[in-house]
């Protein structure tokens, strides 16, 4: 048996917290991806959800690299300042016509704090019949997540389904 990291800890209750509401029927998990670079001796964990009913997804993915793994188990190495992982979340809307940015933007600042960084990238197909518009929100958390967050990373989830519901109204 080996003891698992902070990422593996992390990784756990995320997944117990949201397979628990994909139970329920509150979520839908629509994509799951646990990987492991050997090369760069990483790990990167990621899920995907939406609710029942809705095309809005939020991808969230919680990575580690070396530097983070050595300062866990060398901790005479490094600081313990890098024992941790990152969180970022991807939300995903496909919509039909232009949407007010500066709203959706205003959504996820009135959820998640003035202080995350937010990025916006819209992808459209003008030559085609479908004029359908891909619109990738990216919410970075812009420091370090330790074992000490667990507790906020279940609360999390609900701000994630609020999140959700308000950018499916917006769309």
């Amino acid at each position: 048996m080996f003891d698992p990291t902070a990422f593996d800890n992390m990784k756990v209750v995320i997944e117990g917290v949201l397979y628990d509401r994909d139970i329920s029927g509150e979520i839908v998990i629509t994509d799951r991806n646990d990987l492991l670079n050997m090369a760069k001796m990483s790990r990167q964990f990621d899920v995907s959800i939406r609710l029942p009913h809705s095309s809005v997804i939020v991808k969230m993915e919680l990575k580690s690299d070396l530097h983070n793994l050595a300062a866990e188990l060398l901790p005479n190495s490094l600081s313990d300042h890098h024992a941790g992982c990152y969180l970022n979340m991807q939300f995903f809307l496909e919509h039909d016509v232009e949407i007010d940015y500066q709203s959706i933007v205003k959504i996820l600042r009135d959820i998640w704090g003035a202080t995350r960084k937010i990025s916006l990238s819209v992808h459209k197909k003008p030559l085609e019949p479908d004029k359908s518009i891909k619109t990738v929100i990216t919410l970075v958390f812009d420091r370090l997540i330790t074992e000490d967050q667990l507790d906020d990373l279940v609360e999390m989830t609900d701000f994630l389904v609020i999140t959700l519901e308000k950018l499916n109204k917006a769309i």
